[in-house]
């Protein structure tokens, strides 16, 4: 079943995009907007997090996690492939001059180091020292950042609740408020399986 919602089709997790007739359709965000930079952010966020998926389900035969690192990756490359395609709808950049987190009011925020470029965000060296772990060690530890990934997520995603224009971008976004906090419920549980709890 395809759904059309503000000149967005919406079909069995694919994306396709449809010229709005409807007048009443929401604006076209300019290259400033907060509808713009989440969409752009949360892509480069996103993309972290599938990447970690696929690393630990290389590290790990535990089925448990193997599917939770999939269902992580596919929800993520789906949602970031709408994201993207919205930039594309509203013909804007999908890279911008401006830090990010600027359209949170956060641009003056310190640089990201080591490859972490937003609240949450893993960097390069746990990047790599996960991909050095293997069973009970690789699963805790992607647990923990997968943990910390989804904290710096949700925030984000409360941003776009809070300021973005377009209904169906804002709709998307408490989705995700809601899908990733109940992740982070279900690794704690995890964790505590493992001895083990999240870093912060």
């Amino acid at each position: 079943m395809a759904v059309a919602v503000a000149g967005v089709l919406v079909a069995a997790g694919a994306v396709s995009y449809a010229v709005a007739e409807d007048s009443g359709s929401d604006p076209t965000p300019t290259a400033d907007s907060a509808d713009a930079g989440f969409a752009r952010d949360m892509s480069v966020h996103h993309q972290q997090a599938v990447e970690m998926s696929y690393i630990v389900r290389d590290r790990t035969d535990d089925e448990d996690v193997r599917r939770l690192a999939y269902d992580i990756a596919q929800t993520q490359a789906n949602q970031r492939g709408m994201l993207l395609g919205w930039l594309d709808l509203w013909q804007l950049p999908k890279v911008s001059a401006d830090p990010p987190m600027t359209w949170m009011g956060m641009g003056d925020m310190p640089a990201g180091k080591d490859g972490a470029l937003m609240p949450g965000m893993a960097t390069n060296s746990d990047l790599k020292k996960l991909g050095t772990l293997s069973g009970k060690q690789a699963e805790i530890f992607y647990l923990q950042l997968m943990t910390d990934h989804h904290k710096g997520g949700i925030h984000m995603a409360e941003g776009c609740v809070d300021k973005c224009t377009v209904g169906v971008e804002k709709q998307l976004a408490q989705g995700m408020v809601n899908g990733q906090q109940s992740e982070i419920d279900l690794m704690a549980g995890m964790l505590k399986e493992r001895g083990a709890k999240p870093r912060s």
